[in-house]
C-alpha cells in the first residue's frame, strides 16, 4: 500500500516520490469511478486499491530501457497490482496523468507561496506602524527630494504585496485544473463524466475544453505572477542596499556575531542576503520569458514545453518560497538608525523645504514663474556654497517684501507632513 504522509515543504512537493505519489492519486482516483460505474469488477478494483505500490529506483530503471516516464511508472506499479492492472489507465493518455498530477503539485506548492505572502504582508503591517513618524529624506532620482517617513516605504511595499497576493490566487486557481480527456480531447475512450467526477474528487477544476494537454497560458500566468512578485522583491531588496551605503546608513541588514563580509576586509558588513533577493529575482523573470514560450505547441500538443517545465516549475516555484523567505528574515531583522535619517534630512541646510516657501510666494500673489526665480536663486547658492537655505531666505529683501520672518520660520517644520502621514495611515486602517 502506498504510505500515507503529511505535506512537505517547498523543495519535497517537487521531489520524483512526491510527483509519483500524486500521479497515483489520479490513477487510482480513474479507477474508482470507473469501479464506481461498474466498469471495473469488484475484485479487480480491490486488488489495484490494496496491492498498488511504486519504486522510484524500478521506474527509473525501467525507464532507461523504454525511453517513457509515464509507461516506467504504469510497469511498476503493474509489478505490484498483478493481472488487474489492465483497468488501470484505461482510456487515458499520458497527459491526463501528468497534468493533473501537476495541477496537484501545483496547488500545495501555491498553499505554500500563499502563506509566505501573507507572513510578509503581517511583517510590512508591524514595520509600518513602527516606522510610522521615523522621519526621513524622500529622494527622486536619487537625490534628496522632500521629507517623507520610513513608515511610508512599508506601506506602500505592504499595499503593493497584498495586490500580488490577490493576482496570486487567481493565477493559482487558473492551475488548479486536471483533464481525463484521452489523446486529443475528445473523450473517445473515456466518458467526460469520469472528468468531472475525477476532478471534483481531487479538489481541481474539469478543463472546459482541451486538447491532448491543458493549455500553458494558465501556467505561462502563474509563472509570470511569480517574477511579478519576485520584482517587488526585488525592490525592497534594493532600496535596503540603497540605504545601507556607508554614505547614508539609515538601516542596514542585521550582521550577526562571528559573521563575516569580505576575506580580504574585516571590517565590511554587506547586504548579502538583498543582493541574493536581487539574484534570484533575476532568475524567475527568466522562467517568465520560458513559460509564454511553451504557450504555442504544434496542433493538439508537442513536448517542447515538457523539458523546460521541468526546470521553471519547481525552479519557479522552489525560488520565489525562498526569497520571500529571506525577505521575511531581512525585514524582522533590519537595523534602524533614526539619527542618520535626521542628519540625512538636514545635509542640505534646509533645502528641502524649497516648494514650501515656493507656495507660500505664490499665495501671496507672485506669479509661479516669479516666485521660482527667487526661490531657486536662494537655493542654488545654498547648495554651491554650503550655506543655511532658511538664513539665506530670511537676509533676501525680495522675499522679505512678501513674507516675514514668522511666516517663513513656520514654513521649515515637519509638522504638517507627520499630520499628512497619519491622514495615509487611518486611509488604510479604514480598509483592514
Amino acid at each position: 500500500m502506498i504510505e500515507r504522509y503529511t505535506r512537505p515543504q517547498m523543495g519535497a512537493i517537487w521531489s520524483e516520490r512526491h510527483k509519483f505519489r500524486y500521479w497515483w492519486k489520479v490513477e487510482r482516483e480513474v479507477c474508482k469511478v470507473q469501479f464506481e460505474r461498474g466498469l471495473i469488477p469488484e475484485k479487480d478494483w480491490r486488488a489495484i486499491d490494496q496491492k498498488a505500490d511504486f519504486s522510484v529506483e524500478r521506474i527509473l530503471e525501467i525507464e532507461q530501457e523504454v525511453k517513457h516516464d509515464v509507461i516506467a511508472f504504469l510497469t511498476n506499479v503493474g509489478e505490484y497490482v498483478g493481472p488487474s492492472s489492465r483497468f488501470i489507465h484505461k482510456g487515458m493518455t499520458s497527459s491526463d496523468l501528468l497534468d493533473t498530477g501537476l495541477a496537484l503539485q501545483m496547488a500545495e506548492a501555491g498553499e505554500l507561496i500563499a502563506e509566505q505572502l501573507k507572513s510578509l504582508i503581517e511583517v510590512l503591517g508591524e514595520k509600518a506602524l513602527e516606522y510610522k513618524n521615523y522621519l526621513m529624506i524622500g529622494r527622486t532620482h536619487g537625490i534628496h527630494a522632500e521629507p517623507i517617513t520610513f513608515g511610508l516605504k512599508f506601506l506602500i511595499w505592504r499595499e503593493e504585496i497584498r495586490r500580488h497576493l490577490n493576482r496570486f490566487e487567481q493565477a493559482l486557481g487558473d492551475v488548479k485544473v486536471g483533464k481525463i480527456s484521452g489523446a486529443v480531447g475528445t473523450y473517445q475512450h473515456i466518458d467526460p463524466i469520469v472528468e468531472t467526477r475525477v476532478c471534483e474528487n481531487l479538489g481541481l477544476k474539469a478543463a472546459p475544453i482541451s486538447n491532448q494537454i491543458v493549455q500553458r497560458d494558465r501556467h505561462a500566468c502563474f509563472v509570470s505572477t511569480l517574477a511579478l512578485i519576485a520584482a517587488t522583491l526585488e525592490k525592497i531588496a534594493l532600496e535596503i542596499r540603497h540605504l545601507q551605503r556607508t554614505e547614508v546608513l539609515e538601516a542596514e541588514e542585521y550582521f550577526s556575531k562571528g559573521q563575516k563580509g569580505s576575506s580580504a576586509m574585516p571590517h565590511k558588513r554587506n547586504p548579502i542576503l538583498s543582493e541574493r533577493i536581487c539574484g534570484m529575482a533575476r532568475l524567475l523573470r527568466g522562467y517568465m520569458i520560458t513559460a509564454m514560450e511553451n504557450v504555442a505547441l504544434w496542433h493538439e500538443r508537442d513536448i517542447s514545453h515538457s523539458s523546460a517545465e521541468r526546470v521553471i516549475l519547481p525552479d519557479s516555484c522552489i525560488c520565489i518560497d525562498f526569497i520571500l523567505a529571506e525577505t521575511i528574515k531581512v525585514l524582522q531583522n533590519l537595523r534602524v538608525y533614526p539619527d542618520n535619517m535626521r542628519k540625512n534630512l538636514e545635509r542640505t541646510g534646509g533645502l528641502i523645504f524649497s516648494q514650501e516657501l515656493l507656495l507660500a510666494l505664490v499665495n501671496k500673489g507672485l506669479s509661479r514663474e516669479k516666485a521660482y526665480q527667487l526661490v531657486q536663486k536662494n537655493a542654488m547658492e545654498a547648495w554651491n556654497e554650503g550655506e543655511d537655505f532658511k538664513g539665506l531666505v530670511m537676509a533676501d529683501d525680495n522675499i522679505n517684501e512678501y513674507l516675514g520672518y514668522g511666516e517663513i520660520e513656520r514654513l521649515f517644520n515637519y509638522d504638517e507632513l507627520l499630520e499628512r502621514v497619519a491622514t495615509i495611515y487611518r486611509k488604510f486602517e479604514k480598509e483592514d
